[in-house]
C-alpha cells in the first residue's frame, strides 16, 4: 500500500476479482482487536460497487459520484480486473482546484469515553487515536488550517490531561487550542456553553473521529447563502441488501420483488455549522445533544 500510494489492497482467488481491503477496514479491524494473523477474507467488505468495461468514462463517473466512491474497479464479463480508477483520475480540476481560506472558530468535541473503541481508548483517548500518521483530531485540525481557520475551542473531559500534554509537545504546531473542560459529560452540544463569551461569529462544530474529505469552503458556502442557522453535513451510505425484497401494496397484495438492491441513506457525519446565537438556545450544564437543537430548531 505504501509502495504504490494507495490506501487499498486488491484481493483474488482463483485469478479472479473477490473483493478489496483498505486502510480504513485494516485499522477498524485493529481497533475491533482483531488478531494480526487474521485471514483477509474476515475482514473484506460485503459487497463493493464495480463497474462493466463496456461503461463509458462519463458513466462511470456518475456511478462514483452517486455513490461517492474514492475509486471503482472495473471488470470485464468473466470478472477478471481490467484496472481500478481512482476519482483523482476521473476528476483531476476538482483535486488541483484553489480552496477559498476563511478564518472562523473550530470546536472540536473531544470529551466522549470512546467506548464503542473499548479497550483501546482505555489507554489512549478517542482524538489521539493514529490514522496513518496523525492522530484524528490532527487530521481534523490539518483540513481546518488548509482552509486558514487555526483557531480551535476543544471541549474535553476524559483523559483531558494526556490530551493537552500530547499537543503541548507537538513543534512546528499552526494550531491554537483553548481547552474547555467538561467537569461531566455534557453531552454532544451541552458544553458549547462554556463558549459563549468566546464565539461571536459562524462557526463550525466536528466530532473528534470523522474524517471528511470535501472542500469546507464549499459547505461554508452552501450555509451562507441559504442562510440556515445551522447546517448538518450529511454524507451518502450504502447498505446492500443480500435479500431479494419485496414492495406491497396497501392491501398487502404484492407489488414488485427487487433482488438484492442497494439503499442509499443520507447520514449525520458529526460536522455541523452553527451561528452564535445559537448558543443561546442551550441549557445550560446541562447533558444536551446536538440533534436536541436541531429537533428544537425544526419545531
Amino acid at each position: 500500500m505504501d509502495k504504490c500510494n494507495r490506501k487499498l489492497l486488491l484481493v483474488f482467488s482463483e485469478g479472479e476479482y473477490f473483493g478489496l481491503v483498505s486502510i480504513g477496514d485494516i485499522q477498524r479491524a485493529i481497533i475491533g482487536n482483531k488478531s494480526l494473523d487474521t485471514p483477509i477474507k474476515n475482514i473484506l467488505r460485503d459487497r463493493i460497487i464495480t463497474a462493466d468495461d463496456t461503461l463509458s468514462l462519463d458513466e462511470i463517473r456518475t456511478l462514483m459520484m452517486s455513490y461517492r466512491m474514492e475509486f471503482i474497479p472495473i471488470l470485464n464479463t468473466e470478472r477478471k480486473l481490467v484496472k481500478v480508477l481512482m476519482w483523482s483520475e476521473l476528476f483531476p480540476n476538482e483535486d488541483n482546484a484553489p480552496i477559498d481560506q476563511f478564518d472562523l472558530p473550530i470546536v472540536i468535541m473531544a470529551g466522549g469515553q470512546g467506548t464503542r473503541l473499548k479497550p483501546l481508548t482505555n489507554i489512549i483517548p478517542k482524538p489521539l487515536i493514529p490514522i496513518g500518521e496523525k492522530t484524528f483530531m490532527e487530521d481534523i485540525m490539518d483540513r481546518f488550517v488548509k482552509c486558514g481557520s487555526n483557531n480551535f475551542y476543544v471541549s474535553v473531559n476524559y483523559k483531558a490531561d494526556v490530551i493537552k500534554h500530547y499537543f503541548s509537545t507537538l513543534r512546528d504546531s499552526s494550531y491554537r487550542i483553548n481547552y474547555f473542560q467538561e467537569n461531566v459529560p455534557l453531552g454532544t452540544a451541552g458544553s458549547l456553553t462554556l463558549m459563549r463569551d468566546k464565539i461571536h461569529t459562524t462557526f463550525f462544530v466536528s466530532n473528534c473521529d470523522i474524517i471528511i474529505n470535501e472542500d469546507y469552503s464549499q459547505i461554508l458556502k452552501y450555509h451562507k447563502e441559504n442562510k440556515n442557522e445551522l447546517t448538518v453535513v450529511a454524507a451518502l451510505k450504502n447498505y446492500p441488501i443480500a435479500y431479494g425484497v419485496l414492495y406491497t401494496k396497501e392491501n398487502g397484495l404484492l407489488d414488485s420483488i427487487v433482488e438484492k438492491p442497494d439503499l442509499t441513506f443520507k447520514i449525520n457525519t458529526g460536522l455541523y455549522i452553527l451561528e452564535p446565537n445559537l448558543l443561546d438556545e442551550i441549557p445550560e450544564g446541562q447533558f444536551y445533544h446536538i440533534t436536541s437543537l436541531i429537533d428544537k430548531l425544526r419545531k
